[in-house]
């Protein structure tokens, strides 16, 4: 069941609503609505983009294995192109943590 919410517009984004709507063949209420859900949909994903590049590097800072760029450039091209390469091999005496920088504290930073 839907719930109702009600949303109160500034005047200028409301007229610029009107003409979008109906040139998409939509009531200003349909498209709001359409709107609204494209815009979770990129938040949750964002969030989950995040997440997931948050935990890589908490793998990577346990000592997970390290790559070098280059390679997975190229398995991804030929990945790509449609071909089935071998997957590239971690680096060889990778360090298992980041190198500390000045004052002990990460070379890098995360956010």
């Amino acid at each position: 069941m839907a719930a109702t919410t009600t949303l109160k517009l500034p005047e200028a984004l409301k007229r610029r609503i009107a003409p979008l709507a109906q040139a998409a063949g939509k009531t200003p209420h349909a498209w709001m609505v359409e709107a609204l859900e494209s815009q979770v949909e990129l938040a949750d994903l964002r969030r989950a983009f995040v997440d997931e590049a948050k935990a890589a590097a908490a793998e990577v800072d346990a000592g997970g294995p390290l790559y070098a760029m280059e390679d997975v450039a190229a398995y991804m091209r030929a990945r790509v192109a449609g071909a089935a390469p071998t997957p590239p091999a971690p680096l060889a005496g990778a360090p298992s943590r980041r190198t500390p920088g000045k004052a002990g504290k990460p070379a890098t930073k995360r956010r």
